[in-house]
């Protein structure tokens, strides 16, 4: 692969109200949570800057305030745009997904935002129409793929997470996607949105599309132990023993952030009409 097939822009998406990890999420984003001594966020921006990208889109819902606030700090060089989603508590990440059809039409990375993971691990991800994986731990649950020759994703099993089943994989949440396999993606979600199915997982478009033929993933394989998908409070402790084993702690609205004169990305106000 050639350097000029890499993909230079991400998509965040930070929307949730990150329900299952409260007290800690009512006066701030899941996203700001610390392991290790570190806000999940920052991880994630740092991962990304090593991964040359250049452009951070980033679907926002409750505190997103908070998000931006902490963003225009930490990015650097790195532009950031943002996107509101008005119906956050409502929707699943279908929406949010759905939502950045009108602001990214190049190759992207997608990104969930309770992930932290090496970030060695993703420098395959840079590459289009690639699917991180891992072999299935214990603590793992949702959705699963299974994968064939070639490396190539045969299969999504949405919702159902299959330890003992050694053809089928986890999946970590982090994509990349070609602009053919996102526009053909955009199709497929304007149907799901149109028929009001905006409480889904998009790993149900994603399932659908591969089931007949109009997508296709490489499986890039991660490590079980060196990344963990943070949901709830049991999930945010095996991240501390993994990435740190510093005690966790939260930003809170009393906590100072450093405040530099940065360049604030366009906000994109953007509604099931758009």
């Amino acid at each position: 692969m050639t350097t000029h097939n890499r993909v230079t822009t991400a998509l965040l998406l930070a929307a949730g109200t990150g329900s299952r990890l409260r007290p800690l999420t009512k006066n701030a984003p899941k996203c700001l949570t610390e392991v290790g001594g570190r806000p999940i966020l920052e991880r994630l921006v740092n991962n990304l800057r090593e991964l040359e990208i250049e452009r951070l889109v980033v679907v926002i819902g409750h505190l997103g305030d908070r998000i931006r606030e902490f963003l225009d700090d930490m990015a650097g060089n790195m532009q950031v745009e943002y996107i509101i989603s008005h119906r956050y508590r409502t929707t699943n990440n279908i929406y949010s997904l759905w939502l950045a059809r009108k602001h990214i039409r190049e190759p992207f990375l997608l990104v969930e935002s309770d992930l932290v993971f090496d970030a060695a691990l993703s420098e395959d991800m840079v590459y289009p129409d690639k699917i991180a994986i891992s072999r299935i731990r214990p603590w793992m649950i949702g959705t699963t793929v299974t994968v064939g020759p070639g490396k190539r994703v045969t299969a999504f099993h949405v919702g159902s997470g299959e330890e003992n089943d050694a053809s089928r994989y986890k999946t970590v949440n982090i994509y990349s996607l070609s602009a053919p396999t996102w526009n053909r993606t955009v199709t497929r979600l304007d149907r799901y949105i149109s028929d009001g199915r905006v409480g889904e997982y998009y790993e149900a478009v994603f399932a659908e599309m591969v089931a007949d033929g109009t997508l296709s993933f490489e499986a890039a394989f991660f490590d079980p132990d060196r990344w963990y998908e943070i949901d709830t409070m049991a999930d945010l402790g095996e991240a501390e023993r993994m990435f740190g084993g510093m005690r966790h702690r939260h930003v809170t609205p009393d906590t100072t952030i450093g405040i530099r004169t940065a360049r604030r990305g366009p906000l994109a106000s953007v509604t099931m009409n758009d």
